[in-house]
């Protein structure tokens, strides 16, 4: 049809919009709107498309498996104000501190825990940089391994569940929550045991680096420690087991063990004294303002896919993709980059509401697991949040490490770190049952 330009155009103008510096749910709702009256204008759009706007929205608003984002974001937001992460560590450090490089192994313990408790990236990359690099820095770790641990440790809540990444991923996709929680649970298990394997062996390949604490430091922090550690990583872990058990065994949906989780951070702010006023408030208002940002996303997007359809981009995209060379792995190839180069410059809202709808048709077509094709998404997203020049987790640890620390130093410390993704990323390509061991498929 002598339309067909339209729709791959519009998909270029969108990410003109963006990388211009307009925000994305508004790149996309101007985008089909632009495209829109040109394809009026020529006659390669029928107005109609629009008409099933309002009933699309409503579909959003009345989506119960999104009702999970705004209660884990809750959840991960109050656990962040509760100083749960301070305590953690504070802890974690000193049972760790008496092996060589166990304050980095307390940060790749903790980053796990919290992204478990919490499935918030930036909100544990901020809280870590904050109270563990000044400490590491004072018992002369190497600014390179501190900092490539933090941002490292800091993305896990991108894969282990509860992450919200996979709550949105699994709306995306169209499969069930719950099975996107169990399929990346062993992923990210795995992804953390290699983090802490490399600490422990570049500790012991170079003790310089990583550094055990001074011996009278241990002994005034023994007693009690053992007591201490457990009063602060049973709560977080019996909040992960009712959220996460609860999923798992079928008690509850996604949505409702959220909300359980959401009820579960404020109690155990209580107990610590730290639910006050405050923390109630920035923490509503932070939920709010993620909210709504994935609801502008989403308005813009449904708009997008409704012109994009309309103009028959959807069948460009569809025809391009499965007829790659190399079939599905040509696919996945493709898939892999765009998703990675993207993650540079958005965050994984806007990917998941731009790139999966084109993405998803062609993986059914090709008959891969979405479940699958999921876990590999979080993955990959995750190792994109590591990446120099643009990487977020290096932002987000940038404005908060001191100025002591170059910014050079944190793109070297990443690198090793991105090796490992990488690896768990192919581990995961090779060995689709890391993903599909645990459903029983």
């Amino acid at each position: 049809m002598a339309g067909d330009w339209l729709g791959p155009l519009m998909f270029v103008v969108v990410f003109l919009f963006i990388f211009a510096g307009y925000p994305v749910a508004f790149s996309l709702g101007g985008a089909a709107l632009i495209f829109a009256g040109i394809g009026v204008l020529f006659g390669y759009f029928d107005w109609i498309f629009l008409s099933a706007f309002p009933e699309r929205i409503y579909g959003v608003m009345s989506n119960y498996v999104l009702l999970a984002v705004p209660f884990f974001i809750f959840m991960g937001t109050m656990l962040e104000r509760s100083r749960l992460a301070e305590d953690l560590l504070r802890t974690i450090g000193l049972l760790f501190g008496r092996l060589r490089g166990g304050l980095a192994l307390a940060v790749v313990f903790v980053g796990a825990l919290l992204a478990a408790a919490t499935g918030v990236v930036g909100a544990s990359v901020v809280a870590m940089g904050m109270i563990s690099l000044p400490v590491m820095m004072r018992y002369r770790y190497s600014p390179e391994l501190a900092t490539g641990v933090i941002t490292a440790a800091g993305t896990l809540g991108q894969i282990i569940p509860p992450s919200v990444v996979l709550v949105v991923l699994a709306d995306q996709l169209g499969v069930s929550v719950g099975d996107l929680f169990v399929g990346s649970l062993i992923p990210g298990v795995m992804l953390a045991g290699l983090y802490a394997v490399f600490v422990a062996a570049a500790a012991i390949a170079k003790p310089e680096l990583a550094p055990a604490l001074p011996a009278e430091e241990r002994d005034e922090a023994r007693e009690g420690l053992i007591k201490q550690a457990m009063l602060v990583m049973v709560p977080p872990l019996v909040l992960i087991f009712l959220v996460l058990g609860s999923i798992f065994a079928g008690v509850a949906t996604p949505t409702e063990a959220g909300a359980l989780g959401a009820v579960g951070a404020m109690l155990l702010a209580a107990a610590g004294k730290r639910l006050t006023r405050k923390a109630v408030t920035e923490t509503a208002r932070e939920t709010s303002r993620l909210t709504a940002m994935v609801v502008f996303l989403l308005i813009g997007s449904t708009a997008f896919a409704l012109v994009f359809r309309g103009l028959n981009g959807d069948i460009w995209i569809e025809e391009l993709l499965t007829n790659l060379p190399g079939g599905v792995i040509g696919f996945l190839i493709v898939a892999n980059l765009a998703i990675f180069f993207l993650g540079f410059f958005i965050d994984f809202f806007e990917i998941a509401f731009i790139i999966m709808p084109l993405l998803v048709p062609a993986a059914r077509i090709l008959d891969v697991d979405l479940v699958w094709f999921g876990v590999m998404v979080a993955m990959n997203l995750q190792t994109s949040f590591l990446t120099p020049p643009f990487g977020f987790a290096i932002f987000y640890l940038r404005g908060v490490a001191p100025k002591s620390i170059k910014t050079t130093q944190i793109y070297r410390g990443v690198i090793p770190f991105i090796v490992i993704q990488i690896i768990g990323l192919v581990a995961i390509i090779v060995y689709p049952e890391l993903v599909s061991g645990l459903l029983g498929r």
